[in-house]
């Protein structure tokens, strides 16, 4: 559905989206990328696990919640893509790690 329109002189970087590698500009936010992918949910909701897409973009709605570099219920829109970021899709209800 959605596509990159290239920036002249951006950075190509990769970062990996539950394990798989995945082009990405500096300057992007990563739910810009998830939503790029064939599947751009970036979580499901804790109750009926239904999947839940970036929609505002701008940090209002919490869609966009991923685990990011190993911290769950991070906004995706609101963090830019860094080379060799971490992001895996956020399931269910949040777990607490000790």
């Amino acid at each position: 559905m959605f596509r990159k329109l290239h920036e002249s002189g951006a950075a190509s970087l990769t970062l990996t989206i539950d394990g798989e590698p995945v082009k990405a500009e500096a300057g992007e936010s990563v739910a810009a990328v998830l939503l790029r992918q064939s599947t751009p949910a970036s979580r499901s909701t804790p109750v009926n696990e239904s999947p839940r897409a970036p929609y505002c973009m701008m940090g209002v709605c919490f869609e966009c919640l991923a685990v990011i570099d190993g911290v769950a219920s991070t906004q995706s829109c609101m963090v830019p893509v860094r080379e060799g970021m971490r992001v895996e899709r956020q399931h269910g209800k949040r777990s607490v790690q000790a």
